[in-house]
């Protein structure tokens, strides 16, 4: 490409520049242009992640068969993360599952978990805590550590980036490092040349690495690519005016973080505060009331966690790992957030029976798996809605959550839509609002026929002969034009409460099309 032209040095006329300040010479320096405390950043990038991620829960860690975690892209299943067997087998992200079958018959797979990937992404963040207080994320892959002033607490910056890869290994994931000056430099190392640059050289260490190292994506990548420009040096000593107005600022954007011509602070991804203790037992025990003593010692530790962050647990678990390497576990959940030690005691105590202690249990494990905030409120008495919270939970964990339910008015007049169902742990009851009495127990229509009078005076209901004693109506109500439903397609209803001489209190009503048919719908207490 032509160089453009550079542009004249304006300078005032008739006038003529004033004579250069004479200044002291700089001290020198180690190194031209790195400064006494030059900033550097580790990116750790993990190429296998998913799939790894998943055979670690699965117990199959350093598995030897070609392993994969699919998904859908764009209507299709494609492979989205594979293991190093399944790479050596030629199987590649962003193969179809069809394609990837017929070259690798007996490659093993596992659909997507979102949720999970990103709760081992966060547990990496905590992890990666131990090498920098400063951690970040870079994409799905990728945490960006800022050591400046740290490396030297581990031997030096190649001592920390091998302990960073044994870590790792010994997590059973494979981790790709590269170290430079800036966020940009250290991401492109990790993912195309894992190394170190020196301080002050990240630019000579990028120019002969892809453009891809640049964060571009596909589309930007081939554009470039497609007119000669491969390499990052070939990019970063091209034209800046024309690379912009043909390929977008984005493209000198990301090369300007990379060279370090432009900032790009790491923004700490702290992960959420995690409420867990551990106890190590002297030796194993297996009575259940020594797993109560150790119990409520965690529930101590953990509700005193809770408080100082003013939060409370909606979801327990606890887990006693036995002398024979096995775990058993029992969860409680909560219809409101609680941290009374003693509430969650008695919670988990009816669980203890369900738990096998084997040989002896040697340590137990308790976590907050759910929590919510729960701000300090003043002493007082237990209150009824106290109670009540705790006999849904009792409830819950018994029966389970979903099958505790609680009804909450609904506005519409039509009987049947008048109110709704909703799981009662997870919904504050409301009053319903004033209006004519209704029956305690509302059901189907049950036809009476055509019969006289309003309303009749005798009537036929579920194998008896009734007698009207007294009634009060009529009411009537209208269907909701909105809403078409074929039981109100007879037009407006007329409802009267009946009792009769034989004792039944009854919710009757009329319809008067195609004819006056009379109904029941409903008994009063």
């Amino acid at each position: 490409m032509p160089d453009e032209p550079a542009l004249p040095c304006l300078r005032p006329q008739g006038r003529r520049p004033p004579p250069p300040t004479p200044r002291r010479a700089a001290a020198p320096r180690a190194q031209a242009g790195v400064s006494a405390r030059t900033r550097r950043i580790l990116a750790i990038t993990f190429p296998h992640l998913a799939a790894e991620a998943q055979l670690r829960r699965e117990g199959r860690r350093g598995l030897e068969i070609p392993f994969a975690i699919t998904g859908a892209v764009k209507n299709a299943l494609r492979l989205i993360s594979v293991n190093p067997a399944a790479l050596r087998a030629g199987l590649l992200p962003g193969m179809s599952l069809a394609d990837a079958r017929a070259a690798c018959p007996e490659v093993a797979t596992r659909p997507q978990s979102p949720d999970r990937h990103e709760a081992h992404l966060q547990a990496l963040v905590r992890w990666a805590e131990r090498f920098s207080p400063i951690v970040g994320r870079d994409r799905e892959d990728t945490l960006v550590l800022d050591i400046t002033g740290c490396a030297h607490l581990f031997g030096g910056e190649a001592a920390m980036a091998r302990e960073v890869s044994d870590a790792c290994a010994a997590l059973g994931l494979t981790a790709q490092t590269g170290i430079a000056d800036t966020r940009g430099g250290a991401w492109a190392l990790a993912h195309m040349s894992p190394g170190i640059a020196a301080a002050g050289h990240t630019r000579a260490a990028l120019e002969d690495l892809p453009i891809s190292a640049l964060r571009l994506n596909e589309d930007q990548v081939e554009e470039l690519s497609a007119v000669g420009l491969s390499t990052i040096g070939l990019v970063a000593n091209g034209p800046r005016g024309q690379i912009a107005r043909r390929f977008g600022v984005e493209t000198l954007k990301r090369l300007d973080q990379a060279l370090g011509a432009e900032p790009e602070p790491i923004s700490p991804a702290r992960a959420e505060p995690r409420f867990a203790a551990r106890l190590s037992l002297p030796e194993p025990v297996g009575l259940t009331r020594d797993v109560m003593a150790g119990l409520e010692n965690l529930l101590e530790r953990v509700t005193a966690d809770l408080a100082r962050a003013h939060r409370g647990a909606r979801h327990l678990r606890l887990t006693a790992a036995r002398v024979d390497s096995r775990d058993e576990t029992a969860e409680i959940r909560l219809a409101r957030p609680n941290r009374d030690p003693m509430r969650l005691r008695a919670l988990f105590e009816r669980k203890m029976g369900e738990m096998d202690a084997g040989f002896g249990i040697e340590a137990l494990h308790l976590v907050a798996l759910e929590t919510e905030t729960l701000k300090p409120t003043q002493a007082r008495r237990e209150s009824e809605g106290d109670r009540l919270a705790d006999l849904i939970s009792r409830l819950g964990n018994r029966i389970g959550f979903e099958n505790v339910t609680r009804l909450l008015p609904n506005e519409s007049h039509i009987p049947e839509r008048a109110f709704t169902t909703a799981a009662a742990a997870w919904s504050e009851p409301e009053s319903f609002p004033a209006s004519l009495p209704r029956p305690i127990s509302l059901f189907a229509p049950e036809p009476l026929g055509h019969l006289p009078g309003r309303p009749p005076e005798q009537f036929r209901w579920r194998g008896e002969t009734l007698h009207l004693l007294s009634a009060t109506g009529p009411e009537r109500i209208a269907p909701e034009w909105w809403w078409d439903d074929p039981e109100w397609r007879s037009g407006p209803r007329d409802y009267w409460r009946v009792a009769t001489r034989e004792g039944p209190r009854l919710w009757l009503f009329q319809t008067h099309r195609p004819r006056p048919l009379w109904w029941i719908q409903g008994q009063f207490a």
